[in-house]
């Protein structure tokens, strides 16, 4: 094997998990994959032999250029304003794709992902690096410029804005479904009550519209004002399909011509509707690959 095939072989072995740590930090798999063949393009012109740790040195150099693309992304006021769901993974609601299973290891749930958007960029890959993906701080430190008590310390600011905030799902996805189904069933019915019923006194909902017309996304709280936004949801007409998103318990709004028109990630604890993530902006809509679910 020459050192090109090596080099191209070990790079594949990794590739999942550089994938997955590019989405945490990113929220888009278009982009996610473009920080993946970045830093393949910086790996083939690298003087391997002075790499002692090959996975390792691969997941710094892709927590860098996220961390770049973030900065750009601020550079270029392209930051998400108000109610921001990033993409989604969605799967058929009977099985999760095998490439799907590793993006979505240790429950990264749209409701986690959504949350880590709002955590500024490095402290989110201090985060990432070192609470998913077990990076030691000391690693880390020259990728931000810092030392790793400066790093350990954005690592724990994070960890402070993520307290309180409930992601992780039940771990049975039978009930999660039973939850969502029955969310659903009172929405098409009207029964406000029953909805209430279904949702945590203080789930929050996130509804990402896109840019227009402005005001369109937003974020609501309390049961009763999340369950009367259902109810006016439920009046757009089409028709639902039940999806994994995520890999957790979801649904997927078709229009009447078959068309998308939203993407709702649930999070169900303890047997309530804790969050409602809803990516309903048509333009990145269309970016989904969702024709296995109108079968």
């Amino acid at each position: 094997m020459t050192q090109s095939d090596w080099l191209v072989k070990q790079f594949n072995e990794n590739r999942g998990r550089l994938r997955a740590v590019a989405y945490r930090m990113l929220g888009s798999l278009a982009e996610a994959d473009d920080a993946v063949q970045e830093t393949w393009l910086r790996l083939s012109g690298s003087n391997t032999d002075a790499i002692q740790n090959l996975s390792g040195w691969l997941t710094t150099v892709v927590g860098r250029v996220c961390l770049d693309m973030l900065r750009s992304r601020k550079l270029r006021g392209e930051l998400p304003l108000g109610a921001h769901v990033p993409e989604p993974i969605v799967s058929r609601k009977d099985r999760l794709d095998p490439e799907h299973e590793v993006l979505l290891a240790d429950s990264i749930g749209l409701a986690l992902l959504t949350v880590l958007e709002t955590v500024p960029p490095a402290e989110r890959l201090a985060f990432v690096l070192h609470d998913m993906f077990s990076v030691p701080f000391e690693e880390i430190a020259p990728v931000l410029g810092r030392s790793p008590v400066a790093v350990r310390q954005l690592a724990s600011r994070a960890r402070r804005r993520l307290q309180g905030v409930r992601t992780t799902p039940d771990s049975d996805l039978r009930k999660q479904r039973e939850v969502v189904d029955a969310f659903l069933a009172a929405a098409r019915e009207g029964d406000f009550e029953s909805l209430v019923a279904v949702l945590d006194p203080d789930v929050v909902l996130r509804a990402d519209r896109g840019a227009l017309p402005p005001g369109a996304s937003r974020i609501i709280h309390g049961a009763r004002d999340v369950a009367k936004n259902a109810l006016m949801f439920s009046k757009m007409g089409g028709y639902a399909r039940p999806a994994l998103v995520n890999g957790a318990a979801g649904i997927v709004g078709f229009d009447t011509h078959g068309r998308p028109f939203s993407v709702m990630g649930f999070t169900v604890a303890n047997g309530k509707i804790v969050s409602i993530d809803i990516l309903a902006d048509p333009e990145r809509l269309r970016e989904l690959d969702l024709s296995e679910l109108k079968d």
